[in-house]
């Protein structure tokens, strides 16, 4: 059984640094990045035995859309703060290896996190059990609040990540939240779909990310043309937030903003794994956003986090030098 941890990338922060000052010889920042990991969870995948091995290989890693945001941040040279509940026995172990990984945690209790089992022997990922996190009472929302706005306080940028399981979170918590960041003039990626991106998309400042499914099946657009997407992402616009950006797999992302509409284009890749590819998306933005980068620039870092890692079997891993370098192929463009 291995716990595979990732170097160290080039240009990353300490773990304890908290500042986002420019690098030397005029290097990308290194910023603060505060990441809400509603569903932290412990992944378990099987793989088969190597060529000089007799026996198949178990690989632990933590899981979890906001973990795997997490990681692809720090992977870019971001301090990454997670904030998230941790509890009972899948919960110690993902937090033991999520901080193995160089991300710094600030947790509050629950009686247990979700976990998977995948195995991958065949070559195709199947899945062998699934176990639902316990959901978290009103005390444990209540600390998780206050735990995620304060940590804000001193990010260069904020993730909002949500949950496809019930977890005792009502949408409502994701609006305050947005909200608040907002009145304390802190900047929000949110990377939330159906009732969760509903309740944010009237929070000024907001970038909301969203995947073209994600706008279809919540009821936002009509169906999956870029017409439909693109008539409903300026509706959502005008409603509050800074920006929409909509990712499509293979086709070229859209971003919106109020007085621009882009089509992001990245150069085509074979895919190994496509699940991740919109979690590193978002990882890169905010990024980029904690960077100084305008939102075309951040999208287009985030682009090529994400194309990237599809041609990778690791959730949210990949190198920043890699990564910034492919990003100066990827192409945004003015839709007219």
């Amino acid at each position: 059984m291995s716990a595979t941890t990732p170097p160290a990338p080039s240009g990353a922060p300490p773990t304890g640094t908290a500042t986002s000052s420019a690098g030397p010889g005029g290097a990308p920042r290194s910023p603060a990045v505060c990441v809400l990991a509603l569903t932290p969870l412990l992944a378990i995948e099987i793989e088969p035995a190597g060529p000089t091995e007799t026996s198949p290989e178990v690989h632990v890693h933590p899981g979890g859309q906001g973990l795997w945001l997490a990681r692809m941040a720090y992977s870019l040279g971001a301090h990454v703060v997670v904030c998230g509940p941790f509890g009972g026995e899948t919960g110690s172990v993902a937090a033991h290896l999520a901080r193995t990984e160089n991300l710094e945690l600030r947790t509050v209790g629950t009686g247990g996190n979700g976990a998977f089992v995948h195995d991958r022997r065949s070559g195709q990922r199947t899945e062998l059990v699934t176990m639902d996190p316990y959901p978290l009472n009103r005390h444990e929302v209540d600390d998780l609040y206050s735990t995620v706005l304060v940590s804000a306080l001193d990010a260069a940028v904020t993730i909002l990540t949500g949950s496809e399981t019930g977890v005792g979170v009502p949408a409502s918590f994701f609006r305050r939240l947005a909200h608040d960041l907002h009145a304390s003039d802190s900047q929000v990626v949110a990377d939330l779909s159906a009732d969760q991106a509903r309740a944010v998309a009237d929070a000024p400042g907001v970038v909301l990310k969203m995947s073209h499914e994600e706008l279809v099946e919540g009821g936002f657009s009509d169906d999956e043309s870029e017409e439909a997407l693109l008539r409903s992402a300026r509706a959502m616009v005008d409603a509050g937030p800074r920006a929409l950006v909509v990712s499509r797999a293979h086709d070229p992302s859209l971003l919106v903003t109020r007085e621009h509409t882009y089509r992001v284009t990245t150069p085509r890749v074979t895919t190994v794994d496509h699940r991740g590819a919109g979690d590193s998306m978002t990882a890169g933005i905010a990024v980029g956003l904690g960077r100084g980068l305008g939102l075309p620039d951040a999208v287009r870092l985030g682009a090529a986090a994400g194309a990237l890692n599809v041609t990778r079997r690791g959730l949210g891993t990949g190198r920043r030098d890699q990564i910034e370098r492919f990003a100066r192929s990827v192409t945004v463009e003015d839709v007219t």
